[in-house]
């Protein structure tokens, strides 16, 4: 008799207390990366998760994001798609649906996505879409030309959560993409590698000629030291020297998949202005880099 198939591991959820940032917030701040999952008060099976997903998350509702939001004085979000849901979107759509002015997504899609389908999706609130390549239930990296050309007459761009170390191999690929590419976690390589890295090397190269964007966001993915996570400095001022207005920042909430102790996501926050001193430029990652980015009204910070 074979054995019963392991239920992939529980992650623990994030601190539901918020340290408010230690800086002033700019009118219009737009955290670009978080995910919500499930209902608290709705039934378990309602968006059911994947059986390939890499780990089990706790519910993570809309209501308690939005919350997470008002403490740090963030007035913009944008969801993306978490891939224990694979490319079942519904969860996201709901929150997406709810806030339309407050709210912008990231989904993740079939290959043979249909039209329809794509265009329910922006009339929601979707401006692109993933390629998750180091958590089960992604998309795999082999359908991006294909992914590309279905996005492009909507305006999209596609997301990658992939290694940077390997982007000296797939960087030539996106350089031909008819569409923008955005980094999540300053290309989720660790600070170990290094600046100059060939493939830290890459991303910048795609920053500066335009073709992409980065996220600074997920700095304890990266970080060799752990909390609070200073070793990221180097690589976040880099990126940000390289193309200050290709850069966005995320939280990242619920920090799904962390292990050792769980941090305050005001920290992670309070970190953007030893990544980013001046006070300009921080403002246009929070506001006019996203605004442009995901499509919101726009805003100049203030």
């Amino acid at each position: 008799m074979s054995a019963a198939p392991q239920e992939p591991p529980a992650c623990q959820g994030p601190d539901p207390f918020v340290n408010p940032p230690g800086f002033a917030v700019p009118a219009h701040a737009c955290d670009t990366h978080a995910h919500v999952i499930g209902h608290v008060n709705g039934p378990a099976d309602r968006f059911p998760m994947v059986a390939n997903r890499s780990y089990t998350p706790p519910p993570a509702p809309e209501s308690a994001y939005l919350g997470m939001l008002d403490s740090l004085g963030m007035a913009r979000g944008v969801l993306v798609q978490i891939s224990v849901y694979g490319t079942d979107n519904r969860c996201m759509v709901e929150s997406l649906k709810a806030h339309p002015d407050r709210l912008r997504g990231v989904a993740v899609v079939a290959p043979d996505v249909g039209d329809e389908e794509l265009e329910a999706l922006h009339a929601a609130g979707v401006r692109g879409i993933r390629i998750n390549v180091l958590f089960g239930g992604g998309v795999a990296i082999e359908e991006m030309e294909r992914l590309a050309a279905r996005v492009a007459p909507l305006g999209w761009h596609i997301q990658l959560l992939i290694d940077a170390r390997n982007l000296p191999e797939l960087g030539p690929r996106m350089m031909k993409l008819p569409v923008e590419v955005v980094f999540d976690h300053m290309g989720h390589m660790p600070v170990s590698s290094g600046v100059v890295h060939p493939g830290f090397q890459w991303m910048l190269r795609l920053l500066r000629e335009g073709k992409a964007w980065v996220k600074l966001s997920g700095a304890y993915r990266i970080s060799q030291l752990g909390a609070p996570f200073h070793d990221t400095l180097d690589f976040a001022r880099t990126l940000v020297a390289a193309a200050p207005e290709r850069c966005v920042w995320g939280s990242d909430w619920p920090h799904v998949s962390v292990e050792g102790p769980m941090f305050n996501t005001g920290a992670l926050l309070d970190l953007l202005p030893l990544w980013v001193p001046e006070e300009a430029v921080r403002n246009r990652i929070l506001v006019d880099n996203p605004a442009r980015l995901y499509g919101f009204a726009t805003a100049t910070a203030g």
